[in-house]
């Protein structure tokens, strides 16, 4: 059945992580009557990956519809960290509006500036939700000042300052304006979307065209292209033509066409202009491209994506340890995977240097090792290095990537924590302090300065400290920095790892590992205190005699060893060692198996 006196508005959803971005959509996909009255829905629906749902982000933007007083609302779910602004830049363009949501304690972070800043330049006008107002340290009028400043800072235009204002207790499930009394339900931002955002520009009986912005795949119908019909109608057995970024022009034949509604995709016979559809039976379909009426094959513009700022290397496991763990060992399995990513994750850059090693790039530290946590789980066993910023150069100067960061600390930790930035490079933007006796700095500092620094820095505050950063365009390269100033200790025996040998070496440094751990020559078993490395042998038992008593092993107390997570290790390595990442483990390592230099 067709959309025919269908009415849409479509729009995003931006946010900084832990907002309340995903459960307001929780709110309103129950107010519409997308589930049933008795029905068991998680919370936090809309993160239905389990990385999203382990870490609370959201990695991958994701469509959903609801309906309301007769107008479907296509609504995105926009990433609201800015490693993975790719999904963001290539949703961005199916919208014509966009929800801001900003927590009435904590106000605009730097990852909202990220997604705002790409909404803005798309002529997009924000509606602003001012969330969590059921918190006792909640301040909106300061919040709502602080995002009036930022919309000026980031260039908005007159109209776009001119945004309407809706307060949320989004886990309540509620909303009002600001002359309103605060009622049950989300009906003045249902009402708000439906005054303030635009009905997408509609000539149905133009030829069909659609920018593909994003793909799906499923074990029955094969690829799914998805993605905001730009004009005309599509219906079931079309005929189209998919012109690829390439130049390429290939001709396939439409075998379903889906819309959204709720968490589902519904089948229908024919889909129009302004709604955002997926379709099945373009099997070469790549996000970018563009399907059009074969007869008026006219291209739209491509997804226009920013550059990679990180770059890490990507080898097979070749340690002594390699093919204990995983499925997928070998170099052809990794370049087959890495290759399979490109299809999906516009902002990933894939080199092949050898038959053995590939360089990945991506948008940060995060956006590469979610990569790597999900091949882990899928089975993938590999080594990657240290993670390097990539430089560009302009009029003969050389730039670097730099992090607009915010940290939020006690203020008894101001000082420790400027000094520390300084070291890194970090100039300070803005210091403020407030009546709960903690202060929040911004600093714009170089990308390469923070890998491996959020221990430190929870170290520094105690595990109090609080810190955001977003990508802010590059900065002249900053020389030297200051680094890890330790050395590893790396096991000099293969072997299983024993108490008493731990026991007697943990005042040379911290360990990663526990008893029983297996370890190899040249793996790093933990840091080492002092500048360099030392060769520590870990597979050491205590010899027992007629002397000695067994009993005498309880009263050996180990210092509690460091866990480290794997942005954590991937801050760690130098350029002599790697990372090796298994289903069950994270090792590190020497580049050679031979033991460190004595």
């Amino acid at each position: 059945m067709g959309q025919t006196a269908q009415e849409f508005r479509n729009i995003a959803i931006i946010a900084h992580v832990d907002h309340g971005k995903t459960t307001l959509l929780d709110a309103m996909l129950r107010q519409t009557g997308t589930f049933r009255e008795n029905q068991v829905v998680q919370e936090r629906v809309m993160d239905s990956g389990e990385l999203e749902r382990e870490r609370g982000i959201t990695i991958l933007a994701k469509n959903t519809a609801v309906s309301y007083r007769g107008v479907k609302i296509n609504i995105v779910d926009t990433p609201g960290h800015a490693d993975f602004g790719g999904e963001v830049e290539r949703t961005l363009g199916m919208v014509d509006g966009a929800l801001l949501l900003v927590d009435a304690s904590e106000g605009p972070m730097p990852q909202t500036r990220f997604v705002l800043r790409k909404a803005l330049a798309q002529g997009l006008r924000p509606i602003l939700v001012i969330n969590k107002m059921d918190r006792s340290d909640a301040r909106p009028d300061p919040v709502l000042n602080e995002v009036f400043d930022l919309f000026a800072e980031l260039g908005a235009t007159n109209e776009q300052l001119d945004f309407p204002v809706v307060y949320a207790k989004a886990r309540a499930g509620i909303s009002w304006r600001r002359q309103e009394e605060p009622q049950g339900g989300l009906k003045s931002l249902f009402d708000l979307i439906l005054e303030h955002v635009p009905p997408p520009e509609r000539d149905l009986d133009a030829p069909f065209q659609m920018r593909l912005a994003s793909l799906d795949y499923s074990d029955y119908l094969g690829r799914i292209a998805i993605g905001r019909i730009h004009r005309g109608r599509v219906r079931r057995h079309n005929t189209v033509v998919l012109l690829g970024r390439d130049g390429s022009i290939r001709t396939y034949k439409v075998t379903a066409v889906f819309t959204h509604l709720g968490l589902t995709r519904q089948e229908v016979e024919l889909a129009e202009a302004g709604d955002i559809v997926a379709l099945a039976g373009i099997e070469a379909a790549e996000i970018g491209d563009t399907l059009a009426d074969p007869q008026h094959p006219n291209r739209l513009p491509p997804i226009v994506v920013e550059e990679p700022t990180v770059t890490v290397t990507f080898l097979p496991n070749n340690s002594p340890f390699s093919g204990r763990e995983g499925r997928f060992v070998t170099s052809r399995h990794l370049r087959e995977r890495l290759l399979k990513e490109l299809q999906r994750n516009v902002s990933l850059r894939v080199q092949e240097l050898s038959p053995d090693e590939f360089k990945v790039s991506g948008r940060g530290e995060l956006h590469l090792s979610v990569l790597m946590e999900t091949m882990r789980r899928e089975g993938f066993e590999f080594q990657v290095s240290r993670p390097q910023v990539i430089t560009k150069e302009e009029a003969g100067k050389l730039l670097e990537p730099a992090e607009h960061l915010v940290v939020d600390i006690p203020e008894r930790f101001v000082g420790a924590v400027m000094e520390a930035l300084g070291r890194r490079k970090g100039g300070l933007r803005d210091l403020r302090t407030g009546a709960d006796g903690r202060a929040r700095l911004e600093f714009r500092i170089p990308s390469r300065s923070l890998m491996g620094w959020r221990t430190s820095f929870l170290s520094f505050t105690s595990g109090e400290g609080i810190m955001h950063h977003v990508f802010d365009g590059y900065m002249p390269w900053a020389g030297e920095l200051a680094s890890r100033t330790t050395g590893s200790l790396v096991s000099m025996e293969e072997g299983e790892t024993f108490t008493y040998a731990l026991w007697k070496l943990q005042d040379r440094g911290t360990f990663f590992i526990t008893p029983g751990t297996p370890a190899y020559v040249g793996m790093i078993v933990g840091e080492h205190n002092r500048s360099n490395d030392l060769n520590v042998n870990v597979c050491k038992n205590k010899k027992f005699t007629n002397i000695r008593s067994h009993a005498s092993d309880e009263a050996m107390s180990l210092i509690p060893h460091r866990q480290l997570t794997l942005e954590d290790a991937l801050g760690y390595i130098r350029d002599d060692e790697l990372l090796e990442v298994t289903p069950q483990s994270l090792r590190l390592r020497k580049r050679t198996t031979a033991a460190a230099p004595r």
